[in-house]
C-alpha cells in the first residue's frame, strides 16, 4: 500500500508549514465562495405550499418555527417507497439535537422534506430515532417546483441545474437529494440557495474528519491511489 513517506520531525514540520499556507489560501477561497453565495439574489415564494406535519397541514411559512432562515434537507424517500434513500438515512443519522439547537441559536430552523406520505415518513421516523422535523410534501407541488423530484410528467427533468432525463432510465419519477435555503422577511418567504449532488457533503460530518485523514475516505476516486487496504464507492451510506 502506498502509504506516505517516512520523514523526520523536521521534515516533516517543514511539509506540514507547506500545506499550511495552501489550507490557508483555501480557507480564504471558501469565505469568498460564502461571500459570493450570502450575494446571490432571491426569489419571493409565491405559491402557498401546504406541507404534511405532526400538526396536520401547515404552510411552508410555518416550518421557520420561530426562526428567519430555514434549512430544508430534501430526503429522498418516493410515494410509493417503503424506505428512505440509505445514504439520506446516513446523513440525518448523524443530525443531532444539539446541532439543531445551534442552528436555532442563530435564526435558523432545519427540517427534512419528502414526497412520501406523513404516515410513511413517521413510521421511519421512529424507527430511526430521528427527533429532527420531518414534513410531506406528498400533496404539493412543493418537489416538483424546487427540483427535489425528477418527473416526466410534469416537465421537470432539472438536477443541480441541469437537463438529466437520464437519471429516469426506466422510470417516470425519482427523487433526489438536496439542500434548500429561505429567509423570512416581514411575512414573505423567499429562496435564497439550494445545492444538490457534491453540494450536499456538508451534511455529513464523517466526510469532514475522514478527508483530513491520511487514508481520506478510502472511495476509489481519491488519489493517491493504492493507499486504503480496501477501496469503498462513493457511496455515503457506510454499509459497504
Amino acid at each position: 500500500m502506498a502509504f506516505p513517506d517516512v520523514v523526520t520531525r523536521d521534515q516533516w514540520l517543514e511539509a506540514r508549514q507547506r500545506l499550511l499556507v495552501l489550507e490557508k489560501q483555501a480557507t480564504r477561497d471558501r469565505d469568498a465562495l460564502s461571500r459570493e453565495r450570502r450575494q446571490l439574489p432571491m426569489v419571493a415564494v409565491e405559491k402557498d405550499y401546504l406541507l404534511d406535519g405532526p400538526d396536520g397541514q401547515v404552510p411552508l411559512s410555518a416550518l421557520f418555527g420561530g426562526s428567519r432562515q430555514l434549512i430544508i434537507r430534501h430526503i429522498m424517500f418516493g410515494p410509493d417507497w417503503e424506505a428512505a434513500c440509505p445514504g439520506c438515512t446516513a446523513a440525518v443519522d448523524e443530525v443531532s439535537g444539539a446541532l439543531l439547537a445551534h442552528l436555532r441559536s442563530r435564526d435558523t430552523a432545519f427540517v427534512l422534506v419528502s414526497r412520501a406520505p406523513l404516515a410513511k415518513l413517521a413510521r421511519y421516523q421512529a424507527q430511526q430515532g430521528w427527533t429532527v422535523p420531518w414534513y410531506s410534501s406528498y400533496r404539493s407541488d412543493f418537489n416538483v417546483d424546487f427540483q427535489a423530484t425528477v418527473d416526466s410528467s410534469r416537465q421537470q427533468l432539472m438536477y443541480n441545474y441541469r437537463e438529466e432525463p437520464g437519471l429516469l432510465e426506466d422510470q417516470d419519477s425519482t427523487e433526489v437529494p438536496g439542500l434548500s435555503f429561505f429567509l423570512r422577511q416581514d411575512g414573505q418567504v423567499f429562496h435564497t440557495y439550494s445545492t444538490w449532488a457534491r453540494g450536499t457533503d456538508a451534511l455529513v460530518g464523517a466526510y469532514t474528519l475522514l478527508d483530513l485523514t491520511a487514508l481520506g475516505r478510502q472511495e476509489d476516486w481519491e488519489e493517491p491511489a493504492g493507499r486504503a487496504p480496501r477501496l469503498h464507492g462513493a457511496d455515503p451510506t457506510f454499509t459497504d
